[in-house]
């Protein structure tokens, strides 16, 4: 099994695919480095004295209409339906110079978000590599000659599954550490990295691990896609058919079921626990019908599950079609 899997380890590292996608991910992330750079440069001078412009002439139209501005402003308060903010985020009073200005950027705020991008990118990559890592050789009938080699066929599925799967991980941490580390030295010199605490650094290294993991996972989830449809075109048609249809048609419909698409779990599991919203509506005492939106929790655990029970079903239903069906 270690030899088989080692053969297949120096067959993609060999793929050309493979090495696109790869190199394809680094030139993404390095222009996202590039776009936290240009977000994280403070405003020039021209554009700070046009905002002191500004923030005089917000002044002034304060002190003339400022009371009338607070009581409407508190009028439309009292109406707002629930849940509402606090009084002071809904009316926040005379305008102040931190409301003109452009705000630094805080590294621990916005790294979870980049590497919740960052997992998207690693994973689709890897699911399209591991679909035509294994789709290929059924298109190509090359897994015919490879099983008069090693006949045993679930040596070889689960040694083309590791092979992705081993194979993308090294990849997978190599770019994340690109990221963070990138994105600490770029913040340290334009933002705010003081809160940077020994806590964030180990829920991003936590973070870190689960994106690699998912990025090992999608590989061997493609890998047994492509050998269940046998082709690497068929297998990102079915993943772009579900993109668009399920998540993006069917789960905008219907927000009730958004527990139950791969986005969100996925979001559960790599940010350890994230938020949704669902419409709640119903009929006033004066026969209107109005609707609002109510924010809630997925938790990591319900990601977990959801995410590990789908991954061993396909690669359950890929063995044993592996094992029953002619590869001709």
């Amino acid at each position: 099994m270690i030899r088989l899997t080692g053969v297949e380890l120096r067959r993609l590292a060999s793929r050309r695919l493979a090495i696109i996608g790869v190199a394809a991910v680094l030139i993404i992330t390095a222009f996202l480095l590039f776009a936290t750079w240009r977000d994280s440069r403070p405003l020039s001078a021209a554009e700070q004295q046009q905002n002191q412009v500004y923030f005089e002439q917000a002044q002034k139209d304060w002190e003339l209409h400022g009371e009338q501005y607070q009581k409407d402003c508190e009028a439309s308060y009292a109406s707002a339906p629930d849940p509402k903010p606090a009084l002071k985020d809904f009316c926040p009073g005379p305008p102040t110079i931190e409301q003109y200005g452009k705000p630094k950027n805080v590294f621990s705020e916005l790294m979870p978000t980049m590497l919740q991008g960052l997992s998207y990118l690693l994973v689709a990559m890897a699911f399209l590599i591991g679909a035509s890592f294994v789709g290929a050789e059924f298109s190509s009938g090359a897994i015919g000659n490879w099983l008069t080699f090693e006949p045993r066929r679930m040596r070889v599925y689960a040694s083309k599954l590791a092979g992705a799967g081993i194979g993308l991980a090294p990849v997978a941490v190599v770019i994340t550490a690109i990221l963070v580390f990138g994105t600490y030295l770029i913040i340290d010199k334009l933002g705010i990295t003081a809160g940077t605490t020994g806590k964030v650094w180990g829920n991003l290294a936590e973070t870190s691990g689960r994106v690699v993991l998912m990025t090992a996972i999608g590989a061997a989830i493609g890998g047994a896609v492509g050998l269940l449809l046998r082709h690497t075109a068929a297998a990102i048609g079915v993943v772009m058919a579900y993109v668009v249809l399920v998540e993006g048609v069917f789960g905008g419909f219907l927000t009730q079921v958004q527990p139950w698409l791969i986005r969100l779990n996925f979001d559960a599991f790599v940010l350890h626990g994230t938020t949704y919203y669902v419409e709640k509506c119903a009929t006033g005492q004066d026969g209107s019908y109005n609707c609002n939106s109510v924010e809630k929790h997925l938790s990591f655990e319900h990601g977990a599950w959801y995410l590990s029970i789908g991954a061993v079903v396909i690669i359950a239903i890929g063995a044993l079609v592996f094992r029953r069906r002619d590869v001709n």
